[in-house]
């Protein structure tokens, strides 16, 4: 059996789905799948990008990061950005385990943050981290007239 056969069935349980953002095949129009620990971390992503109450039949889906646009930058805003990611992952991917989430504000002038994710899977205790950028001045690179 090959190497890539044995990494497909070790991790089968972390699951497969279209991939995120929906895209086709330029060739032959299919649909582009991802799976595995790239389905995990489009998972992540789909979570963070989704304010709560988006989703009609699943209200409590996403995080709410959206809260914290145009919020001055502090250390207060760190925990409250780490304590969503953390809650809003916890109820949303139960096929991970986060251990830790740090905040860091990478550019203050365009209100960058990157929140990095350590996580764990829970069926193989696997650890895995993944950065997450998040623009708190959303929207404010508008040219004035």
């Amino acid at each position: 059996m090959d190497n890539n056969n044995t990494h497909k069935e070790e991790n089968h349980f972390l699951g497969s789905g279209w991939a995120f953002p929906v895209t086709f095949s330029a060739g032959n129009h299919q649909l582009i799948l991802s799976g595995y620990e790239q389905n995990v971390n489009q998972s992540i992503n789909t979570i963070l990008l989704t304010n709560n109450g988006e989703r009609i039949l699943n209200p409590r889906f996403g995080s709410g990061l959206q809260q914290y646009f145009f919020q001055k930058m502090d250390e207060t805003l760190k925990g409250e950005i780490a304590d969503t990611v953390k809650f809003s992952l916890m109820h949303n991917e139960p096929r991970i385990t986060v251990k830790d989430v740090n905040v860091a504000f990478v550019d203050m002038v365009k209100g960058l943050i990157e929140i990095q994710i350590v996580y764990v899977f829970n069926k193989t205790n696997t650890r895995h981290n993944y950065v997450f950028p998040f623009f708190l001045k959303e929207g404010t690179n508008l040219k004035s007239r």
